[in-house]
This record gives structure tokens, C-alpha cells and sequence, in this order.
């Protein structure tokens, strides 16, 4: 039986990532950035204008474009994804919404189960960016919430 195939004893095709100072980067990578941001701040409309503002050719811009992110961006990102048992009570998973909002958390998804012996699960799928607190915290303040019997994090990305 023939092993894997490795690059310098990792798994071929394996990704690796590097935090690197800007003003070592090469010209291309810096100028594919600047032409995403002027794309998602709209200031553009199409990655044809985009690249031609910044003085970059397409297919550098295409070539780079999913492997360069700011790194500001990447700690923004944040995703979780909470499994709680709320008491089958009106206005209870209202309250926790109205909470995560005060916390600037931004909902994605909820899924609610319907109440067995007076408990239903919910799982929200929520992203924490704009958030103060972190999700230990978080967890914390959705446990002391009136009527959260369980609050757990199930997924982190």
C-alpha cells in the first residue's frame, strides 16, 4: 500500500497560513485587497473597475483573490451556534432575542423544537462580531435569562 504523498512531511494539498507584515507583501496581493474592499464598500461595481483603479490585471486579481483577507476582517467574522432548552412559557424566546440584540449579536438562524414536557429547544445561529462580550459570557447571560432551563455552545466558526 503506497502512503499519502507529502510536501515537507504534510499531507499534499494541505493549507497552511501566515500572519505577514503588509510592507513585505507583493505589489499584486496588496492591490487584490484594495480591489475587494472597494467591491464590498460598493464604491465599484464590477471587478473589471475594480482593478482597473487600483492597476492590477484580471487575472492576478482572480489568482489571488480567495487566499488574501485583511486580517481585521477574519477576527470579525465570528459565528456561533447555541442549543438552549427555554421553558414553555409566552414571551420567553422573545426576551433572549431581545437580549442577543442588546448585546449587538445579529441572529442568522433559529430553529425551535415544539415543547415536550413543557421545554422546547431552540438553536440560534448567531454572529458575535459587532458583540463586547465574549461567548463565555454570552453563555452566562442567556443561562440567568427568566425561563433558559440550559444554554450550551455547540458550534464555534
Amino acid at each position: 500500500m503506497q502512503d499519502k504523498q507529502t510536501v515537507e512531511g504534510r499531507p499534499l494539498g494541505s493549507e497552511r497560513y501566515f500572519l505577514v507584515r503588509e510592507d513585505i507583501l507583493p505589489e499584486a496581493l496588496i492591490k487584490t485587497v484594495q480591489a475587494k474592499e472597494l467591491l464590498a464598500r460598493g464604491e465599484v461595481k464590477t471587478i473589471h473597475e475594480a482593478v482597473e483603479l487600483v492597476e492590477l490585471s484580471r487575472s492576478a486579481f482572480y489568482k489571488y483573490k480567495d487566499g488574501i483577507y485583511p486580517l481585521s476582517k477574519l477576527e470579525r467574522e465570528r459565528i456561533v451556534t447555541i442549543s438552549m432548552d427555554l421553558e414553555h412559557r409566552s414571551g420567553i424566546l422573545s426576551r433572549v432575542l431581545a437580549m442577543l440584540a442588546g448585546l449587538e449579536g445579529n441572529v442568522l438562524t433559529i430553529h425551535q423544537t415544539i415543547p415536550l414536557q413543557g421545554v422546547a429547544n431552540v438553536v440560534i445561529s448567531m454572529e458575535t462580531s459587532q458583540m463586547n462580550e465574549n461567548v463565555a459570557t454570552l453563555l452566562e447571560k442567556l443561562r440567568s435569562q427568566d425561563g433558559v432551563t440550559r444554554a450550551a455552545l455547540i458550534g464555534q466558526g
